[in-house]
Order: structure tokens, then sequence, then C-alpha cells
């Protein structure tokens, strides 16, 4: 993990809930009389642009893409039979995801996408289930691409090898 202040220009970023990011910039400006420094961060996914004070960078959770190692870990968690979330009704189980999804942990996700690709199986999905699905799925792809140096398009064929989706 990349220590706070340590992201340089061009480095990779993963920021919870948002995903994998291209560092394009450290601006210093000037707030309430005091000089902050932000890290400006392009999420790969969707062009999105966004501002993380350098100084408090690590505790909102900005980190370094997983390693290798690591990212065999996730696909690991992916091939798994554990469900991490068992409850019911679906109301507790969304939000459960969601704080899981909000952590920005690979293996957390891991687990999300992988209870919800069963969960989708043996039925429906509601709307939330379904969209949950997506932002895992898209949290997880671009980051392990990244760690394997892999196409994000060789991550989805695994996907579907493991769940058969």
């Amino acid at each position: 993990m990349a220590a706070p202040g340590a992201f340089k220009v061009g480095d990779k970023a993963v920021y919870p809930a948002h995903g994998v990011g291209e560092v394009t910039d450290i601006q210093t400006r000037n707030m309430g009389g005091q000089e902050r420094s932000f890290y400006i961060i392009k999420i790969i996914e969707n062009g999105m642009k966004i501002m993380v004070p350098v100084e408090t960078a690590a505790a909102a959770g900005l980190r370094s893409v997983i390693t290798r190692k690591e990212a065999k870990e996730v696909m690991e968690i992916l091939k798994s039979k554990d469900v991490a979330v068992k409850t019911q009704p679906w109301n507790r189980r969304y939000r459960e995801y969601m704080e899981m999804l909000k952590s920005g942990s690979p293996f957390e996700v891991a687990k999300v996408l992988r209870d919800l690709f069963r969960l989708k199986a043996d039925k429906d999905l509601s709307f939330g289930e379904r969209r949950l699905l997506d932002t895992a799925r898209s949290l997880l792809i671009t980051e392990l691409a990244l760690a394997l140096k892999i196409s994000e398009e060789s991550v989805e064929k695994s996907l579907t090898s493991i769940f058969g989706a």
C-alpha cells in the first residue's frame, strides 16, 4: 500500500465505491486560509474526476492497486462456496452488501460479487441487488485486470467460467 502523499501523477489508485482511477494532477488550493494539497483522480470506468485531500487520503480509503498475489486471493474468494451475508430480508442483506462495497476492500467486494452471482442463479435479483452486482463487478474487473496484467475481457471470461454467467 502506498503511504499518504506517496501517489504521483500517473499512478493508479483505488478509491472506495468508485474503483480504479489515475492520479492526473496534484493541486494546492487555499481552503479557509490554509493551503491544502489534493489528488485529482480520474476514475477509469466512467471518467469522473474526484478531488481527495492528500493529508486524509489514507483515512478516506485511497490505496494502491492490489498485488498479483492479492488478486489471486480475490479469485479464490470468488471460487469459494462460502456465503458472506445470510441475512433476511433482502433490504437488510442489501445494507450489509452496501457496507462491504463501501469498505473499499477488494476481498469484501469479491464476496458481494460471489454471493449475488450465486443468488442470481437461484432467483431473479431485485433492482437494487442487480445494481449491487453490477457495481461489485465493475469495481473488481478493472483492478483485477491491472493487478494480473491481463485484459478486462480476460477477467470477464474468468468470471464466466467461475459463475457460468
